[in-house]
This record gives C-alpha cells, sequence and structure tokens, in this order.
C-alpha cells in the first residue's frame, strides 16, 4: 500500500516537473550579426542612424504555439536595440559614411525599424513538429527632400522531434534576424540615396 502511495506521487512530481519544464518561459538574448557587405557609395559623410523597435509586443510567441500558454518567448527591445543599433552603425561605415547618434538639420539620416519578429507552431506531424519565425525590417533613408523606404522580411521553418531549448530558439532566431540585417543592407538605394 505505501509503495502504490509512493510510486503514485512519483508519477504526480514527474508529470508536474515536465510540465513545468514546458510551461517555462525562455526570455531570449539576441545578438544578430551581418556576414554580407554593404555596397560602398559614400565618402566619409556624415548620416544619423538610429535602430528602433517597432513591435508591439516583446512576446515572440510561445513554445507551444497556443496563445493562452505560459510558456512564452521574449527579446527584450532594451536588450535587442543596441545589438542592431550597432550593426546598423557598422553597415553605414562599410557604405563609406561616418554614422553618429546625433541629429542635425540637412543631415542625412538612416532608420533601421525592427516591426515584426514572430515565432509560431507550425503544422504537426507524428513525431515532428514545426516552427516558423518570421522577421520584418524596415529601412528609411532621408536626404534633403527625398526618402527611400525598404521593407525586409526573413522567413525560416524549422522542423524538431524535441522541442527546441533556449539555447536552440536563440540560434534559430539569430540566424533569422542576421538573414534581415543582410537583406537590408544589401540593397544598393538605401547607399545611393544616403550619398546624394
Amino acid at each position: 500500500m505505501r509503495r502504490r502511495s509512493f510510486l503514485r506521487l512519483s508519477a504526480v512530481l514527474l508529470a508536474g516537473l515536465w510540465l513545468t519544464g514546458c510551461a517555462s518561459p525562455h526570455h531570449l538574448q539576441l545578438s544578430p550579426k551581418r556576414s554580407v557587405a554593404a555596397p560602398q557609395t559614400g565618402s566619409g559623410q556624415q548620416i544619423t542612424v538610429v535602430a528602433v523597435d517597432g513591435r508591439d509586443s516583446e512576446v515572440i510567441g510561445t513554445r507551444s504555439g497556443s496563445a493562452m500558454s505560459t510558456s512564452t518567448i521574449t527579446a527584450s527591445a532594451h536588450e535587442l536595440v543596441p545589438r542592431l543599433q550597432a550593426e546598423a552603425e557598422r553597415a553605414v561605415r562599410e557604405m563609406g559614411f561616418n554614422p553618429t547618434t546625433e541629429s542635425a538639420q540637412g543631415r542625412p539620416s538612416l532608420t533601421l525599424t525592427l516591426d515584426h519578429l514572430g515565432y509560431e507552431r507550425g503544422q504537426s506531424r507524428p513525431v515532428i513538429d514545426e516552427a516558423r519565425l518570421e522577421a520584418v525590417f524596415i529601412a528609411e533613408a532621408v536626404n534633403g527632400g527625398n526618402t527611400y523606404t525598404g521593407t525586409y522580411t526573413s522567413r525560416r521553418t524549422q522542423s524538431f522531434a524535441v522541442r527546441p531549448d533556449r539555447d536552440t530558439n536563440t540560434r534559430m532566431l539569430n540566424d533569422l534576424l542576421s538573414d534581415g540585417l543582410d537583406r537590408a543592407f544589401r540593397d544598393p538605394e538605401l547607399g545611393r540615396l544616403l550619398a546624394r
């Protein structure tokens, strides 16, 4: 009788631990990096560079795919925006400009906005689950009375047999954001407008 109670209690505890593990939130510290060179168009001009978070929420999605789940995946703006700022400044420097965060009358500017970052559960098949990731950047270059706005979307679908842990989610989202940055700063029109 005592052994049966012990086994029942053990089963309940193990189930509770398993559910807690599945329901635990993931707070990701993302650090995306560009891997593609930006086209060179500048000749040392000073450019105001600003990175901003335009998302509605810092919650990217949930690990379970359910909107009501407590297993949220978040990336905070105060950690992510400085990384995006650094990458935007590095790209502008590669373009041949001199980046600054100070704005000035008449100075050309580039604003990089993270408009969307999403993590959704895709189709489920026997034993296999799927995560669908999407990132959208908007880059706006302004010079004089001219403005150029580009929208750059990266999408990834990742299949897995075991639900991704924090490190795997961090790696997947870093790859996604890095691809979005590559797409944005590979656009020759940004540099052309800033160089006018």
